[in-house]
């Protein structure tokens, strides 16, 4: 039986860290603050704001909800970047996409500060996972993949892994994020002849490839460690991943479910963004 990757310990020792670093703060005159801005009222934003909230609270971030209509203008969304961008008491700005049809979202994105930019939506951000250098932040699910292996231990330094997947938001940052700690990392993708040859020949798997069930046994070997970073519709009416957790999980060492994987992570990497963006400020 493989070991189960689970969230939600990864999230409760971070939850617990940040507890520390958000009272040192506060000793300090500084109250760390997410801005959440939202424009419409899609299902899936409201579950992931109810969930940041609720991050926010245990860890002793404020939380300033800033909610436009879904046909508001592209002036009116600037404004609201603009007004975040001035606030000096708010230190993270999490933005919800896609945005509707009608709005600029590379426009909008771009109007955010990077020092302000803690779920990557900006290409400073994403010069600074590239590069090492910035004031932006990884996104913060790619990140929530490193937490994952960090807590459970397994060090991708010297390690074969392979990325399915090259989005700029999961693919091609975690690809670079798993360089930076030494990890030799092949990037699998729809045009990839052989994929599951390549997979089987890796240590660690991160699948992200946005089409559930697309990984299955044949990708796997007995040694490897997998990680799910799919959400997708189940037929049952719930969420699955992109792996065929069932097939998968008798063959591998270790894998992350999904739900309860990585996606339990991602609140408290947001958290831990808004915290180091508050203790940047502070100097």
């Amino acid at each position: 039986m493989a070991e189960i990757l689970k969230g939600a310990p990864v999230a409760a020792a971070i939850t617990e860290e940040l507890i520390r670093r958000a009272d040192a703060l506060k000793a300090k005159g500084v109250e760390p603050c997410l801005a959440i801005l939202r424009v419409g009222e899609r299902a899936d934003d409201l579950a992931y704001e109810r969930g940041a909230l609720k991050r926010c609270e245990k860890v002793g971030v404020r939380a300033v909800s800033i909610v436009l209509p879904a046909d508001c203008t592209q002036d009116a969304l600037l404004d609201a970047i603009a007004r975040i961008n001035a606030d000096d008491s708010i230190h993270g700005c999490l933005m919800f996409r896609p945005l509707p049809k009608h709005l600029n979202e590379q426009a909008a994105c771009e109007a955010l500060l990077p020092c302000k930019d803690v779920d990557s939506m900006t290409a400073a951000s994403l010069r600074t996972v590239f590069t090492g250098r910035g004031e932006g932040f990884a996104p913060c699910t790619a990140q929530s993949c490193i937490e994952l292996l960090d807590h459970y231990g397994y060090d991708p330094a010297g390690k074969r892994v392979v990325v399915i997947g090259r989005s700029l938001v999961i693919g091609k940052p975690v690809s670079m994020m798993l360089q930076t700690r030494n990890a030799t990392v092949t990037m699998c993708h729809t045009k990839t002849k052989d994929m599951p040859q390549i997979c089987r020949e890796a240590e660690i798997l991160v699948v992200a490839a946005g089409k559930a069930g697309v990984v299955d046994e044949t990708f796997t070997n007995p040694g490897q460690v997998v990680i799910d970073v799919g959400i997708n519709a189940a037929p049952d009416g719930g969420i699955c991943g992109d792996v065929q957790f069932a097939a998968v999980e008798p063959r591998v060492k270790a894998i992350s479910p999904v739900p309860s994987g990585v996606g339990s992570v991602t609140t408290a990497v947001l958290c831990k963004h808004v915290i180091e963006a508050a203790e940047r400020a502070l100097g």
